[in-house]
């Protein structure tokens, strides 16, 4: 069984565009084609809120059959098979204006996203098998420099082009992301097939401590009810703020080089450390990113905001991964990864409908923000209590 590929850091680079694709693109991109979308459908927040809901009821689904699906087939084949999956959906969301069709493609863009991203987390966890400094920077260069490379892309291109062409282009924005996740796919694909993890057949399957890993799951799920608040809500913010498209594409281009080099922040943290100290100082700066801009109101607030929620924020699942590697058996990696995605998801569900809510009703999205931040802190302080597991084998 090969584990180990001979290009470990090109087959990184192929998982991480991966990653651009299911988290960058098909969940985040929505918060920059926001804005243009809300003016030309007359939407309230809640209207605007609820699609990237959708995104993650979808992004439910797709976790759970991923964690099903992973007893029986190949990490490999369920990255591939999601990768591909997410892109045709970013390529059909341009294609049609109406609510229901782009209810029905976020659905699908969250499910194959999920399906992707979880299974990325179990392939990257095989990489530098016998360097646990090296695997932790590995796992945190997939979900950071990932995740934030399809922030810098998305942040650079798409608030200035809705700017010049106007916001009813819309639809072609979403033609364009589609457009750029098909030219990753290739390496992508190449980098899954150089990783063999085991397949998690039923019998092989151990029963994983879930009382030992609560405080881990409920600071994730914290991270969950938090994170999306920011990512979904903040061009929407700035604008209302009367902020110019420059200056949204500054602060989102920050944020993802922010986002990319936060592997480099963290590493050694993640390395040193098998209990819930890392995700909990992680929801921590990604608590303080998200209230920053309403406590200090100003461009150069927004700045910081940008840079410490994005040293932050894609953490969260590297943290999660290097727990699950450090305190779990192999042979339970992909269970928990997906168990762990299962609870996100569910938490991340509630959180840009909810906040849309607390938005419309308090006339200033900004109070969501407040609120958002403070679910992360309680998230934070539960994750702090969780323990390394000293048996790897041990079972609830």
């Amino acid at each position: 069984m090969k584990l180990a590929p001979n290009k470990p850091w090109l087959v990184l680079a192929g998982l991480a565009l991966g990653v651009t694709v299911t988290n960058g693109f098909a969940r985040f991109a929505y918060g920059l084609i926001l804005p243009a979308m809300k003016s030309e459908m007359d939407w309230n927040y809640a209207q605007a809120g609820w699609l990237n809901t959708a995104n993650a009821l979808g992004y439910i689904a797709g976790a759970v059959v991923t964690m099903l699906l992973i007893r029986r087939s190949s990490p490999t084949l369920l990255f591939t098979f999601g990768l591909i999956a997410t892109t045709v959906a970013l390529l059909a969301t341009g294609m049609n204006t109406e609510l229901w069709w782009q209810t029905l493609w976020r659905i699908l863009a969250g499910f194959f996203g999920a399906m992707s991203f979880s299974t990325a987390g179990v392939l990257a966890a095989g990489l530098f098998a016998n360097e646990p400094r090296q695997n932790a920077l590995a796992i945190a260069i997939l979900f950071g420099t990932g995740g934030g490379l399809g922030i810098v892309l998305a942040g650079a291109a798409l608030p200035l082009m809705l700017d010049y062409y106007g916001s009813g282009y819309w639809p072609m924005a979403w033609m364009a992301v589609g457009a750029v996740s098909v030219t990753f796919l290739p390496l992508s694909l190449w980098a899954a097939t150089q990783l063999k993890v085991p397949v998690q057949a039923k019998s092989k399957v151990t029963a994983l401590p879930i009382r030992q890993i609560l405080p881990q799951m409920a600071g994730y799920a914290g991270f969950g009810l938090g994170y999306i608040v920011y990512l979904t809500f903040l061009s929407a913010w700035m604008t209302a703020q009367a902020a110019s498209s420059g200056f949204i594409a500054l602060v989102w281009v920050l944020m993802g080089l922010s986002i990319c080099i936060s592997p480099i922040v963290w590493r050694p943290l993640l390395a040193r450390h098998a209990s819930g100290l890392p995700l909990a100082m992680i929801l921590s700066g990604i608590a303080i990113g998200s209230a920053i801009p309403v406590i200090w109101p100003g461009n150069l607030s927004l700045l910081i905001s940008a840079v410490v929620f994005g040293l932050s924020v894609f953490m969260a699942p590297s943290a999660v991964t290097n727990f699950t590697r450090q305190n779990l058996p192999p042979e339970s990696w992909g269970q928990a990864i997906s168990l762990f995605t299962v609870v996100f998801a569910i938490a991340q569900t509630l959180g840009p409908y909810g906040a849309g809510l607390v938005g419309d009703l308090s006339k200033n999205i900004g109070i969501s923000l407040l609120l958002a931040a403070g679910l992360l802190l309680l998230g934070a302080a539960i994750a702090l209590r969780q323990k390394p597991i000293r048996n790897k084998r041990s079972v609830d």
